[in-house]
């Protein structure tokens, strides 16, 4: 029998307008690392609430298939079913033109051979009774042949009609299937899109928290990353986790132009590299733009700053305020400071003219009172009036320092999908290993490639941290998964996180053993056990210790460690690895 659509999945139409709502009222006066953790919990219970759903789609699926099939069946039997009727239609319409044929001849010989005649004509008498009996016997024959004949067809119309009728029956079935399966494939993609939007929010957070730790966001700013590889922290074996690259992975990856320049690639190759859908316009020297702040008039007067007050708060033009950009190193060849000049040069026209104004440092791009040096103003000059654009219009041309071998949409990275943003996989070639990343990745050279985020100044400003410690993460993330009620409680401790009761380790082994799971105290290997090699993200990471082993998705761990990890230690961004010492 067919199950109806029941009440029981208003309950999932709740947990998605809930979830909707609750992503919608996120405040701002909440604590980034609070947010981070109620939108996690979200997450969790919409997967535990798609899961029932998924199941009962495949299992529909399953059903529809076999249904098809027993409908193809029966209707084969009844195409067969309607030749067979024919062919026995056909003969028996043949029979019966013979049975009168032999009728009427043995009608003519029963009249001219009388059963008295041949008694007595004793010549003949035997031929032709033998006759007579003979023509008895086909006829007798014949009129059996049309009788089973007869009850053959009417046996076939019979079974055609059942069998018709169980084909118009299955039919009803599959259609409530696929009305059911239909109506399944809605409720799961708009929860998944729900929960694409509490991942990106999810992302969004985490990206504010790793805000924090103040990496550079261009290939000038002094680039902080060291090599935690290289550090003792004085505590012998320990674990750290390595970002490749660092925020935001979007756009031109000024470390790849690095590569590429030296790889013998031109500028325009090199914008193509990171952009999509777009064209090169030229004409654009003669706009002007307006750098410092917001509008304070309706006549676009800034408020005071150093750079405005240089200009006197008036439109300057696009190749001058360029001139005085602070975004590359001008030891660069000149192929990848011309890519950035256009870069810069769309990035300008494009945000000016969304917003009426352009901020003076990383926020928009950094600028200075003084001209940068000639190389730089080469680069300008030899790209003058040339912009990168899509439909027309100048782009939103995002760059940043390094993207650890992989770029991503800007939809990946903020919510908000453009045309001319990619992911790629920035290498020279084909990869299999992380070591192929290392060889190939054309930002191979920057400091911040492959490094540990996060520092303890007890363990020689590094990024390790303790098998223990390692063991508590390991914990948390077994806890939050068996009960996601309890979330408040698992910041790394009490203070602007919004954790109002954090639980200590020990605390957290104890919540875990009352729930029936047996707790780690200390981890002996870890090791990332899946990683996407086209679009560079961890999949899955696993873990081994006193308690056995355990593996978690890539995006889980990260959230979690993010929340849990001491101090300003963090994962910062989709690809990342774990190394021990």
């Amino acid at each position: 029998m067919v199950e109806l659509f029941v009440p029981k999945y208003f309950a999932v139409f709740l947990i998605l307008v809930s979830s909707f709502w609750l992503l919608a009222s996120v405040s701002h006066a909440q604590s980034l690392d609070d947010q981070i953790a109620q939108l996690t919990k979200q997450i969790s219970d919409l997967e535990k609430s798609i899961a029932p759903l998924r199941k009962e789609s495949t299992n529909l699926q399953s059903q529809i298939t076999q249904t098809k099939n027993t409908i193809n069946n029966i209707s084969t039997q009844v195409d067969n079913l309607s030749q067979r009727l024919i062919d026995r239609q056909s003969d028996l319409e043949v029979q019966q033109i013979l049975l009168g044929q032999r009728v009427r001849r043995y009608y003519i010989n029963s009249q001219k051979y009388n059963p008295f005649l041949i008694f007595f004509a004793s010549d003949q008498s035997s031929s032709l009774i033998q006759q007579y009996s003979w023509s008895q016997s086909i006829i007798s024959s014949d009129r059996n042949t049309i009788v089973n004949y007869t009850q053959d067809i009417n046996q076939i119309n019979q079974n055609k009609t059942a069998l018709e009728a169980q084909k118009v029956k299955l039919a009803s079935i599959k259609s409530s299937f696929e009305n059911r399966f239909g109506f399944l494939s809605g409720e799961i993609k708009k929860a998944e899109t729900y929960k694409a939007q509490l991942n990106q929010s999810l992302t969004n957070l985490e990206a504010q928290r790793i805000a924090s730790l103040n990496l550079p966001s261009s290939a000038s700013s002094a680039m902080m990353c060291t090599d935690d590889r290289k550090i003792d922290p004085g505590f012998g074996t320990g674990f750290a986790f390595f970002t490749f690259g660092i925020p935001h992975h979007v756009g031109l990856n000024q470390y790849g132009a690095l590569g590429r320049a030296k790889a013998g690639q031109s500028a325009e190759d090199i914008v193509r590299a990171y952009y999509q859908n777009i064209e090169f316009a030229s004409g654009k020297e003669g706009q002007s733009v307006i750098v410092g702040c917001e509008k304070e008039s309706a006549n676009n007067r800034c408020q005071h700053n150093e750079f405005g007050q240089q200009f006197n708060h008036e439109p300057m033009n696009i190749e001058e305020y360029l001139k005085h950009i602070y975004e590359m190193p001008t030891s660069w060849p000149d192929a990848a400071l011309q890519a950035q000049a256009m870069a810069a040069r769309s990035y300008a026209l494009r945000v000016y003219g969304e917003k009426g104004w352009l901020a003076p440092s990383q926020a928009d791009q950094v600028v200075k009172k003084e001209l940068n040096n000639d190389r730089w103003i080469s680069a300008v000059n030899a790209t003058r009036g040339k912009t990168i654009t899509n439909g027309g219009q100048p782009i939103k041309a995002w760059f940043a320092s390094t993207a650890g071998g992989y770029t991503f949409t800007s939809g990946d990275v903020w919510g908000g999908d453009t045309p001319w943003t990619k992911r790629l996989r920035d290498t020279s070639g084909d990869i299999n290993s992380f070591d192929d990343l290392f060889a190939k990745a054309y930002d191979r050279e920057s400091p911040c490639f492959y490094a540990a985020q996060g520092y303890r100044s007890e363990y020689n400003k590094s990024a390790w941290l303790k098998p223990s410690e390692v063991a508590d993460i390991v914990n948390v993330i077994l806890l939050f998964q068996k009960d996601s009620s309890v979330q408040n409680h698992l910041c790394y401790k009490n203070n602007s996180t919004g954790c109002n009761d954090t639980w200590s380790p020990d605390q957290v082994k104890t919540e875990l053993r009352n729930r029936g799971s047996n707790p780690f105290s200390s981890i002996s290997s870890a090791s990332v056990t899946d990683w996407n090699k086209n679009e560079g993200r961890t999949n899955s990471i696993s873990f081994s210790g006193d308690a056995g082993s355990i593996s978690f998705d890539g995006s889980t761990f990260k959230s979690i460690f993010n929340i849990r990890a001491p101090a300003n230690i963090a994962i910062v961004g989709q690809l990342y690895n774990v190394e021990k010492r």
